[in-house]
């Protein structure tokens, strides 16, 4: 354990997202312990004075706090009760926090096999991309008990917009908060698709169309802001895959599923998504289902190219 005045902070997962966040709570002083399943992706970390170890339960044994950033609750649930995970190496009364977009029965079933040791658990999902992760603005909705939350407020505060680091509510609720915000993001993707492309195919110019969406009730961020990646600069986010989107979308209908509360307009956004991953591979952006209605319409959608 750390004998500075900083909590010692354990990381696994050095993806896209992950590396970003580590870098800023090195940046902010504390100190790491960091493990992946790829060695070089700790070389930065390292040469700045962080210690690699092998597994998740050499990170929980040598940490004050434990964060996971995992791509799936699969990889969430093996990297805390595999063999050499967390749940191996953790104090009895320890901390995790999972900022992975993940479902809560995973953390569920953990706390439930091991109540008696007094585990902290908190899940705090992000929004932000990895744009956000790189220069600490990412926006946190943090799970669990809210001593704990205002504990480990520093620890969010050197990788989050501190204005944006909300506590939702119980364990659980930060999965469940993030899940519907990416819902609603890719619902917003994929009405703007489709409004936009049959305005035009009906003859309006797609600036006049926007500005005119802009300027009424319909308007959102997606519509004023976000778009703008697209119909700017073509560019449809290949920071993040498709198939994390997809799994996003599942994971969304899954919860819908699991708490009995239908999800139609929901499964059919995640059938668009589904459609535009077959269409263009899994490594396109996760705007790409925007490119399925301009293939249909049958040129792209572009600020000042109206004809």
């Amino acid at each position: 354990m750390t004998t500075t005045t900083q909590p010692t902070v354990g990381f696994i997962g050095l993806g896209s997202m992950g590396s970003g966040m580590t870098r800023n709570l090195q940046a902010a002083g504390f100190p790491l312990v960091v493990t992946d399943i790829r060695r070089e992706a700790a070389d930065a970390l390292v040469a700045g004075g962080a210690r690699w170890v092998g597994t998740a339960a050499e990170v929980a044994a040598a940490s004050d706090v434990v964060i996971t950033m995992l791509p799936t609750p699969r990889h969430v649930a093996e990297v805390a009760s595999g063999p050499d995970g967390i749940l191996a190496g953790i104090a009895d009364g320890g901390t995790w926090v999972d900022m992975s977009t993940s479902v809560p029965e995973v953390t569920e079933r953990i706390r439930a096999e091991h109540t008696a040791r007094g585990l902290r658990i908190l899940d705090a999902p992000v929004s932000g991309m990895s744009v956000g992760a790189a220069n600490g603005m990412l926006q946190i909705f943090v799970g669990g008990e809210a001593e704990d939350v205002a504990r480990l407020r520093p620890v969010f505060e050197a990788m989050g917009d501190p204005d944006r680091i909300l506590h939702v509510g119980g364990a659980g609720a930060g999965y469940a908060v993030k899940l519907m915000i990416n819902q609603l993001w890719f619902s917003h993707l994929v009405a703007t698709a489709e409004v936009l492309s049959i305005g035009v195919k009906a003859g309006v110019g797609l600036g006049v169309l926007r500005d005119s969406l802009i300027a009424s009730p319909a308007n959102s961020t997606f519509v004023e802001r976000d778009v703008l990646s697209i119909l700017n600069d073509g560019d449809y986010d290949e920071g993040f895959a498709i198939a994390l989107a997809c799994k996003d979308l599942g994971l969304s209908v899954d919860l819908a599923r699991s708490v009995g509360m239908p999800a139609e307009v929901s499964s059919l956004v995640e059938q668009v998504f589904r459609r535009a991953r077959a269409s263009y591979g899994d490594r396109a952006g996760e705007m790409t289902p925007f490119k399925l209605y301009e293939d249909l319409l049958g040129r792209p959608l572009r600020l000042g190219a109206d004809a």
